[in-house]
């Protein structure tokens, strides 16, 4: 009797003593680390890997801690380990899934390869995979039967992902974003294609909030008049398209008969040119009551535009900001200043 309370006795110490253990904070590095776990990693590799990053003190503590948790299963992905933790709340992280997210933000007005360009930076994903993604529009087929790619329903937001996302999932998770979106504003499923795609450009064509209604219904009212559009950024994008943008437009891309160039083409271009966000596609939808035709930016470099009914009123805008243009040359002692969009409305 008395051997078997003296063995109780140790082993409550024992196990005492191993909680202890397993509850002790540690960390054996300086910089937060990161740990990629690959899926099917076996249990005493993994805890190799964690003692080897100084994540946990010795591998046996690791692999006491599973063994009191028998049947927990530990979830594949990368982790980040800031601070001191003890064997127990790694493994409780790991089972838990808590893995390490990347914050990707899409701006307004962002087209596919701004987009492609933009993650392939992050170091996360190659552009050539998001554009394989980006051009099926499986995704949106219910919305818009017509579509050539996801451009216009990739919703600009900030997105958190992991090291482990694939381009399919992260264009999933913009166009369900884009639904809930399209939802808060009640625009029914056949306008979607058509509201995309004027938001679009109305995105492409301002950045001052309060102008999206106005350009919305500069571009309505010259539709309803069957006015070639004469968007800049439709040109832009058909030279992108084609392979062939400069940085500039030139005659060239005006001239080319690219379904896109609304130069050339009367109506909407085929599809979006770009992924509007809220107010953009708010504004398409819901246009200002105006009788404006033109629109041309402002002389004084606001980003801002000066809107007009008729043609002579434009005119004297297109002058002034041609005037300004030149004076802006001149305080920039050579430098070349950026040509206002719809210059030419």
């Amino acid at each position: 009797m008395r051997f078997a309370v003296i063995g109780g006795a140790a082993m409550a110490l024992a196990a005492g003593a191993l909680m202890f253990a397993l509850r002790a904070p540690y960390a054996g590095f300086d910089q937060p680390v990161l740990v990629d776990i690959e899926r099917g990693t076996p249990g005493g590799r993994l805890a190799e890997i964690l003692e080897e990053r100084g994540v946990v003190r010795h591998r046996w503590l690791f692999q006491a801690a599973r063994g009191v948790r028998m049947g927990a299963r530990i979830q594949a992905g990368e982790y980040r380990f800031a601070g001191k933790d003890s064997a127990w709340t790694v493994l409780d992280r790991l089972v838990r899934g808590d893995v390490h997210y990347y914050e990707v933000t899409i701006p307004e007005g962002s087209n596919l390869f701004d987009i492609a360009r933009r993650v392939e930076a992050t170091g996360l994903m190659a552009s050539d995979a998001f554009l394989a993604a980006a051009r099926d529009p499986a995704l949106v087929r219910d919305l818009d039967p017509e579509a050539r790619t996801l451009e216009g329903y990739l919703f600009p937001a900030t997105y958190r992902i992991t090291r482990h996302t694939s381009a399919a999932q992260f264009c999933r998770d913009m166009t369900q974003r884009f639904r809930r979106a399209l939802h808060s504003l009640g625009i029914p499923a056949g306008e979607v294609a058509r509201m995309v795609t004027l938001a679009s450009l109305v995105e492409k064509e301002t950045a001052v909030p309060a102008e999206r209604p106005l350009v919305a219904s500069v571009y309505t009212n010259r539709l309803r008049r069957h006015m070639r559009l004469e968007c800049d950024p439709t040109t832009i994008y058909a030279a992108l398209l084609e392979g062939r943008y400069r940085g500039v437009i030139h005659r060239s891309d005006l001239d080319s008969k690219h379904p896109y160039n609304t130069y050339q083409n009367a109506g909407l271009p085929p599809g979006p040119i770009a992924n509007p966000g809220l107010e953009a596609l708010r504004a398409a939808w819901q246009p200002a009551g105006t009788e404006y035709l033109f629109f041309v930016a402002r002389p004084d470099g606001s980003g801002g535009h000066v809107f007009s009914e008729g043609i002579a009123a434009h005119n004297r805008a297109v002058a002034d900001y041609r005037r300004g243009q030149k004076v802006q040359q001149a305080s920039a002692s050579g430098g070349v200043a950026r040509r206002g969009a719809a210059g030419r409305h």
